[in-house]
């Protein structure tokens, strides 16, 4: 099914990062009595309800820490933001045959450079490095779990070489990642709130 088709409503929804976030939305959306067609990342398709308006669908969102896009421009950054949090979080960035940035004006039909310039103007720090700081965190909880070498790591998130993670991670953190993994690793934080 199409998330855009008609005698539906498509929400456009902020800080949706993870399959939990899609089960919260969907039950809160589902509370208010709306006919929930589909929810994913950033969007949820409900039937037609005009008992239910707009500012009551916010407040119940903003209650569980979401919030309603209501321009054009924030939907365009909220889809890169998910675009980018899903291809790290996948195991489809391993085994990319492009660059990200290719990867990204592909899946959201739009060139990189007007992706680029808009994430920037709007977000305050350039998408490139957005993008290692969301890397840098899904090292973090990788090495947390203390199930893969840190070789695999590199690998699992589409890095050419160990060193070349070793380098953004200190970049990122300031530590190496040889003394984040043996001090324990206590100081991640949640994807939606990285920079």
């Amino acid at each position: 099914m199409s998330i855009e088709s008609q005698h539906q409503r498509v929400l456009h929804i902020k800080n949706m990062v993870c399959p939990r976030c899609i089960m919260v939305v969907q039950e809160e959306l589902e509370k208010l009595g709306l006919h929930v067609l589909e929810v994913t990342l950033g969007v949820a398709a409900v039937g037609e309800n005009a008992e239910v308006d707009e500012a009551t669908i916010e407040a119940v969102l903003a209650k569980k820490g979401f919030e309603l896009l209501h321009d054009k421009r924030e939907e365009l950054i909220e889809s890169i933001k998910v675009a980018v949090i899903q291809l790290i979080y996948s195991e489809e960035i391993s085994s990319l045959t492009t660059n990200v940035s290719t990867y990204l004006a592909d899946k959201l039909g739009k060139d990189y450079s007007t992706i680029s310039t808009t994430f920037k103007a709007c977000e305050g720090i350039a998408l490139s490095r957005y993008i290692v700081v969301q890397k840098v965190e899904r090292i973090k909880e990788l090495l947390t779990y203390d199930e893969l070498s840190l070789s695999a790591v590199a690998a699992k998130l589409g890095y050419k070489s160990l060193q070349h993670m070793s380098r953004q991670f200190k970049e990122v953190t300031g530590i190496t990642l040889n003394k984040y993994k043996n001090e324990g690793g206590t100081d991640r934080r949640t994807i939606d709130n990285l920079y």
